[in-house]
């Protein structure tokens, strides 16, 4: 398969003061009110009749001699952000789509921090234009963009190509997580996704720890041991460590990061059924890939924050030796599970992944993972769940959900009511809480095995994928949770 984040990556990425000769399509942002921008020929009057009225996400194509002008709408120009920017700059790589070389001036629309407007514009281009390509053959496959050029005034120019590049690295990160969850299973195993972890840790700055069924046994990870048992293919538990220079005076802050890495899930003996939810269950490993997506990206950033993450990876299988309903499981901090449903099996891996993290002593710990079917039934397919222990930290995700665009919904981790559905009469408690408040239940359940650590919990499994191309999304795995878990990590 195709490593999306070298794809990424291969994109020129480029800043200058004027539109580049080369530029084969421009984009120029154009508001609800103001000045229409001369370079693309036409008074506002004129984009009028051709039903272009300058709202944000609208495009309009003009042909140019050999090349493309695109009008693209942002809307109020006080109310521009950098979230509105990207969005922007997504519709302009779409209605460019068929050009190698764009360019661009929405960097300078409105007021916006030059830095964050041209991260923002760069990752939007950059992950509208990301299309899978892996198993298919032919040459018109995969984008067609080779150049991107962010035009910015002379006064923003120095910022602004501090946040190109800063926009090139996080949609290097996000395109590599959606390149892992879209392969198919049998070309990424637990094995394989390991194999990246150490491959890309040179150049990432991270160290690596990789550790095989023994290893896991002998650390008396039993929820990891437990899963894998009906898999043919062995688990891996990859740990990953970035630590900055130390910089300044006090303590350098250290967050932990665990991510679900079901490579793929048919729910043990507790099967799925034969839907399109259960053909997406390569993607069951989103978490996993968000966190290795995101740890990518760290050193390029120069995040000050030391981070350690988990990945725990195996399959979920039915067979002759898979986990049966009633066996009871030893974890890693030495609570005992009974399990009565095999399809609710992340919460058993990440167990281990965070009784492990609380052993480092971080300052928070936060997981991500394709949780809980509920959890899409109460937000639905855009929006995320995010329960937690720590107000502060939970707070603290939150901004960065809302600094990346990627929506959060708080939910309550209500364990004084909730947590007496998980008492077990045979374990200190029960995988499932019963068939009400599924996603509240499965985070009580992975609270127990975080100690006294600030704990946040995101639930993904409502927008691990999108079924049509949208904005910065291409359909089929989205990355989410990748830019956030990096804004999280660099402003912690």
């Amino acid at each position: 398969m195709t490593d999306a984040s070298v794809v990424v990556r291969s994109v020129n990425v480029s800043t200058a003061k004027s539109v580049p000769a080369g530029a084969t399509a421009v984009g120029h942002p154009v508001g609800l009110k103001g000045a229409v921008p001369r370079q693309l020929g036409m008074s506002r009057a004129a984009l009028a009749e051709n039903g272009f009225d300058g709202k944000a996400g609208q495009t309009l194509a003009i042909p140019s001699g050999d090349g493309l002008l695109v009008a693209v709408g942002v809307g109020a120009t006080d109310e521009v952000d950098a979230n509105s920017l990207r969005k922007a700059a997504a519709a302009f790589a779409r209605a460019a789509s068929k050009h190698t070389h764009l360019a661009t001036t929405l960097a300078d629309a409105g007021d916006v921090d030059p830095a964050a407007a041209a991260s923002a514009v760069t990752e939007g281009v950059l992950l509208a234009s990301y299309r899978y390509v892996g198993l298919k053959t032919g040459d018109d496959v995969g984008s067609k963009l080779t150049d991107l050029t962010i035009v910015s005034g002379a006064k923003r120019a120095a910022a602004a190509d501090t946040g190109a590049k800063a926009g090139h690295a996080i949609a290097a990160a996000a395109s590599f997580a959606r390149e892992l969850a879209n392969t198919p299973p049998t070309y990424l195993n637990a094995v394989d996704i390991a194999d990246k972890a150490v491959a890309l840790a040179d150049e990432a700055g991270l160290t690596v720890e990789v550790f095989n069924k023994d290893d896991l046994l002998a650390m008396g990870c039993g929820g990891m041991i437990g899963v894998n048992r009906g898999s043919t293919e062995p688990p891996r538990m990859v740990k990953l460590t970035y630590s900055p220079k130390a910089a300044g005076k006090g303590k350098q802050k250290h967050l932990a990061m665990v991510g679900k890495g079901i490579m793929y899930d048919s729910g043990g003996i507790s099967i799925k059924g034969g839907d399109a939810f259960h053909q997406a269950m390569k993607m069951d490993m989103s978490g996993a890939a968000a966190v290795l997506s995101a740890m990518s990206a760290l050193k390029a950033l120069e995040c000050p924050t030391k981070v350690t993450a988990w990945l725990m990876c195996t399959d979920n299988m039915p067979s002759g030796s898979a986990l049966k309903l009633g066996d009871v499981l030893t974890m890693r901090n030495g609570k005992t599970v009974e399990v009565l449903n095999t399809d609710a099996e992340g919460r058993l891996v990440l167990a281990d992944g965070l009784s492990l993290a609380v052993e480092e002593q971080p300052d928070a710990i936060v997981d991500i993972a394709t949780l809980t079917g509920s959890v899409l039934s109460a937000l639905g397919p855009d929006i995320a769940g995010l329960l937690g222990t720590d107000q502060d930290f939970v707070d603290q995700v939150k901004a960065s959900s809302e600094s990346v665009d990627e929506p959060v919904w708080q939910l309550p981790l209500e364990r004084k009511r909730y947590r007496k559905m998980l008492d077990s009469p045979y374990a200190d408690m029960k995988n499932i809480g019963g068939p009400y408040a599924g996603t509240i239940t499965a985070s009580i359940f992975l609270s127990e095995f975080t100690g006294d650590v600030p704990y946040a919990h995101l639930d993904i499994a409502g927008p691990m994928k999108i079924d049509s191309d949208d904005g910065i999304y291409s359909k089929g795995a989205s990355g989410f949770g990748t830019r956030l878990l990096i804004d999280l990590a660099c402003n912690f």
